[in-house]
């Protein structure tokens, strides 16, 4: 047996449970990037790249942020952001992943306890691994659940400060948070609030400043808003507080070790907040795609989603990556997602709504998803 027989006979397990991951270039209408508004190919922030090249921004930050690596750009990009979402303050980090780390590894205290929604993003949890603070879950949307939760913690002891983690629009199941419901559980119990805007940001929202627009600014409110989704860009910025931004960079260790982001994604990042916020056709557009599902699907008895995002669960995970190759032969290219990223028995095609498609190439999915399925 040679060091390697591990990992391939796990290889050949995953190939023997259809549930093999291979990397697949991007072929045919666009139904499954996070693309949402069109902005990555964009005119646009392609136009904000050569200008920031022309005027000297460099492609690398040569360092981490508390070395040479914190640039002009960086410090522009974070003060315009906290301007645009009305946060008190903005750190810019180089991606969702690595922001959600960040955070739920870093803020919460040995003594507080991190209550998430069961469905939160493997990012968060990732976080939860490297933090301090113990976790648990509650029932997916459930503000009573959350709240009896708190309760239970009390009465078991707990007096540190509870931290209240959830979505505000679900990636694999395209459904949203109650906001305000959960704002309202976390002034009434003195809790925190860790919200995740990544799916929302840019698509939702007032000027696209996302679902949870109305508690940005709150003293017990932290946010994240990526970069990579509807932004077209990358990289994450936290929404927070100012004292909590401050300890993020005094004591968050995958802050601090890392290199800083490129200057140059930073300056484009500025261009494309710029641009979500008069995009308010471009979001119009895309609520006139989404109603088109709506009204393609609806014969096949798929549940309208409602959002940019509308999960056609299959269950079986060999049938839907069927599926999934079977649609994407015909020039749609969606994805097929399966365990771990979802529930056991509900793999599922996860259809995305952009403004990279159009009406007729939806009812075209929908006419071969009859055939299918």
């Amino acid at each position: 047996m040679t060091f390697l027989d591990f990992y391939q006979q796990d290889i050949q397990r995953l190939e023997q449970a259809g549930r093999r991951r291979t990397l697949a270039l991007p072929a045919g209408r666009d139904f499954s990037s996070n693309d949402y508004l069109g902005l990555a190919g964009s005119d646009v922030l392609r136009g904000a790249a050569i200008a920031a090249l022309e005027r000297g921004v460099p492609l690398g930050s040569g360092g981490s942020r508390l070395l040479r690596g914190h640039g002009s750009e960086h410090q522009a990009l974070e003060e315009e952001a906290a301007r645009f979402f009305g946060a008190p303050s903005a750190l810019y980090v180089g991606s969702g992943f690595a922001a959600n780390s960040l955070l739920f590894a870093t803020l919460p205290q040995p003594d507080d306890l991190i209550l998430y929604d069961a469905l939160i993003h493997a990012s968060a949890h990732e976080g939860m691994r490297l933090s301090r603070a113990p976790a648990r879950s509650f029932e997916h949307n459930d503000v009573a659940a959350a709240e009896a939760a708190i309760a239970e913690w009390r009465r078991e002891g707990g007096r540190g400060t509870v931290w209240i983690a959830f979505e505000t629009l679900y990636s694999m199941d395209g459904d949203t948070a109650p906001v305000a419901e959960f704002a309202a559980l976390a002034e009434r119990e003195s809790t925190m609030l860790l919200v995740d805007e990544a799916h929302a940001v840019g698509a939702c929202g007032p000027q696209g400043r996302g679902l949870a627009a109305e508690i940005q600014g709150h003293e017990n409110a932290v946010l994240l808003a990526t970069c990579g989704k509807a932004l077209g860009c990358e990289g994450a910025l936290i929404l927070a507080p100012a004292p909590l931004r401050d300890f993020l960079i005094n004591r968050g260790r995958s802050f601090i070790f890392s290199t800083a982001p490129s200057p140059l994604m930073a300056a484009v990042v500025r261009a494309a907040l710029a641009a979500t916020a008069m995009a308010d056709e471009r979001r119009t557009r895309l609520r006139t795609l989404i109603a088109t599902a709506k009204t393609a699907f609806a014969p096949l008895g798929i549940t309208p989603g409602g959002t940019h995002i509308q999960p056609i669960i299959l269950g079986d995970d060999t049938h839907c990556m069927t599926v999934a190759a079977a649609l994407q032969a015909r020039g749609f290219d969606v994805r097929g997602i399966r365990p771990p990223s979802v529930p056991p028995g509900t793999a599922r095609l996860r259809v995305s709504i952009t403004l990279n498609t159009d009406e007729a190439a939806i009812h075209a999915l929908a006419d071969t998803l009859k055939e299918l399925l």
